[in-house]
């Protein structure tokens, strides 16, 4: 869960260097660094601990100049933040290497390698890459042939960046489990863990296959395979522009995107639905015909996508009908499944990376379910390669570690999904009709939700002083509340867990005093009086309540009770819409705590390790 850059050009590539990392901090941010190989064909590095702006510092009174060069932004998985854990690596001032994943055997390489007599300055296991490429240098092999036996004998998921000073115009890079681009420019060429990094340099990528190895040069880029062979992998043009991961007028990247929610979801229907329709077409060449034979459904996600899994579940089974299971990708890739015949899975993902996403993709594929069908936000990202048919999110660009937009055009995927099924298992044109028409009135609906920020902010006032929190949800809401506690657990730091609220009696309301806020979302739906009768029962305790109603709900403020009136929202789309309040109060809540919120303590954006 790390950012990496490189570039090898005729110029000097510092600044370009910093660019992708400021681009790509939201990928990790516990420390940073970057090395060049300067005119002299020497290593030049420099490293700090904290932020790029750290790195920045140190670079106004340092002399770093190159013209080939790599860099890093560390999420930390082996060793703690520090100076001497950031990368990059560099063994005996001659070659430097940066690495984004987890080397599963760096103890045995530490061991072996110790015995050769190399000295490790670091935690990490990244520092066995570096000197087992060194090794290899020193038998004679040439840096590509060095870096590709060094290859052969990680175990684990990486991506890697290298250069020496044996080989000062060339730049060489691999991948196996981690994500990595090249960017082609003119007489420069670069690469990076994301095309976000590079947008200001060049339109033009070419996505590494696990196992490829790419050797640059400023005019050249040639890839081989993981086996040793030449191979062609087809240049992708970016749409995305370079201002589109900026903030403008936000004070933060996660209020821009929770804004930004309206157009995405615009964005995620446009030519999938027509005359009260979803178009089989938006799932790709393959799933007409495999819709038709499917009997179940099995999805498997991480963290926010596996709340919009659960709540796929709910609409899954009460509007198409087909049992559907959810479950966490780290704890199903790691047990034994009885695969149904006829079972769809599906897997969701921001960001197409996900690690033990992709690893029970894969996983699945050799189980032999029926069709494979990715829910991601970015093309070209390996899941989206691995599924059979895709259906791309459209949100752009999220850069605030905690989901906003992407959960919000997860669910609107998913609820296309849900009636694209739905109609091959009896599912009335009325019903499918009336879908539609919810999906099209969400940008609207949403927009409307978006006017309630000033009442929103001063409820997160009488947060400030908390430190645990209740969130309260029935049937499909119930995701949603657990989808709002985690949004105030990430960002603000406190500590909020979300149940079912005919749960409470169960345990949780042995926790209910006045120091405890507790969260509802009430809709009005055919759960209300059950939900009504549980929020008493906090009351009853002396719980303070925050509820978010639809305005037909008889329901009034009173002492112990504060409540917000949501628009009329039908309850096909109300998991949707009853989100978007609780983002905002969690957003709210960490601008009076203080605390870093597009990029919280301890955790990243792109889950790439296990």
């Amino acid at each position: 869960m790390c950012g990496i850059v490189g570039a090898i050009a005729h110029r000097v590539v510092t600044p370009v260097l910093l660019e992708g990392l400021r681009r790509l901090e939201y990928r990790g941010y516990d420390s940073a660094g970057l090395a060049v190989l300067d005119d002299s064909a020497q290593l030049q590095r420099v490293r700090r601990k904290g932020k790029i702006r750290e790195l920045e510092k140190a670079l106004e009174t340092s002399l770093v100049d190159g013209k080939v060069g790599i860099a890093h932004t560390r999420w930390a998985t082996h060793g703690v933040p520090s100076e001497r854990n950031a990368h990059p690596h560099i063994c005996r001032e001659s070659v430097a290497v940066v690495h984004n994943g987890i080397i599963e055997n760096h103890d045995d390489l530490r061991k072996e390698l110790r015995q050769k007599g190399y000295d490790f300055e670091s935690e990490t296991d990244t520092e066995v890459i570096v000197h087992q490429i060194h090794g290899f240098l020193e038998e004679g092999l040439s840096l590509f042939e060095a870096v590709k036996e060094t290859c052969k004998v990680l175990e684990g998921a990486y991506a890697i960046g290298v250069i020496s000073i044996n080989e000062p115009k060339r730049l060489i890079a691999a991948r196996h489990g981690s994500p990595l681009v090249v960017g082609l420019g003119e007489s420069e060429n670069f690469i990076a863990s994301d095309v976000f990094a590079l947008v200001g340099e060049t339109q033009r990528f070419i996505f590494l296959d696990d196992g490829d190895i790419a050797d640059l040069s400023t005019e050249a880029v040639d890839i081989y395979d993981r086996h040793g062979n030449p191979v062609q992998r087809p240049v992708h043009e970016t749409k995305l522009a370079a201002d589109a991961v900026e903030r403008g007028e936000y004070r933060h990247y996660m209020q821009k995107e929770i804004h930004e929610q309206p157009v995405a979801i615009e964005k995620t229907l446009d030519g999938r639905i027509r005359a009260g329709k979803v178009l089989d077409a938006a799932f790709g060449p393959y799933a007409e015909k495999a819709f038709d034979h499917i009997k179940s459904v099995q999805i498997v996600a991480c963290g926010t996508s596996y709340h919009a899994g659960m709540v796929a579940r709910y609409w899954m089974e009460s509007i198409a009908g087909l049992p559907c299971s959810v479950e966490v990708a780290s704890e199903f890739r790691y047990r034994k499944n009885v695969v149904p015949p006829g079972t769809l899975f599906v897997s969701i993902s921001q960001s197409g990376e996900t690690a033990d996403t992709l690893a029970a993709l894969k996983e699945a594929k050799k189980l032999g379910y029926a069709h494979t069908l990715a829910i991601c936000n970015v093309p070209e990202s390996s899941i989206v390669r691995e599924s059979e048919s895709t259906l791309m999110t459209r949100a752009g660009p999220e850069v605030g570690v905690a989901s906003t937009k992407a959960f919000t055009t997860q669910l609107t995927a998913l609820l296309l999904l849900v009636a694209a099924l739905g109609k091959r298992n009896g599912l009335p044109p009325e019903q499918e009709a009336r879908i539609v028409k919810e999906l099209e009135s969400l940008p609207e609906q949403i927009e409307r939700v978006l006017l309630l920020e000033d009442e929103i902010q001063q409820w997160a006032e009488r947060f400030g002083d908390k430190r645990h929190a209740l969130y309260l949800g029935r049937g499909a809401h119930y995701p949603v509340a657990m989808e709002g506690a985690l949004k105030l657990k990430e960002i603000s730091y406190i500590h909020a867990e979300a149940y079912p609220s005919g749960e409470l009696k169960h345990g949780p309301l042995a926790l209910i005093d006045a120091e405890m806020p507790v969260v509802a979302v009430a809709p009005n739906n055919e759960l209300l009086e059950k939900l009504k009768s549980n929020l008493q029962e906090v009351q009853a305790r002396g719980g303070e309540l925050y509820v978010f109603a639809d305005v037909r709900v008889p329901m009034e403020s009173a002492p112990g009770v504060n409540l917000l009136r949501v628009a009329e929202t039908e309850e096909i789309v109300a998991p949707i819409v009853y989100t978007v309040p609780l983002q905002m109060l969690a957003y709210h809540v960490a601008l009076i705590k203080g605390t870093d919120v597009d990029q919280p303590r301890n955790l990243a954006k792109s889950v790439t390790v296990e």
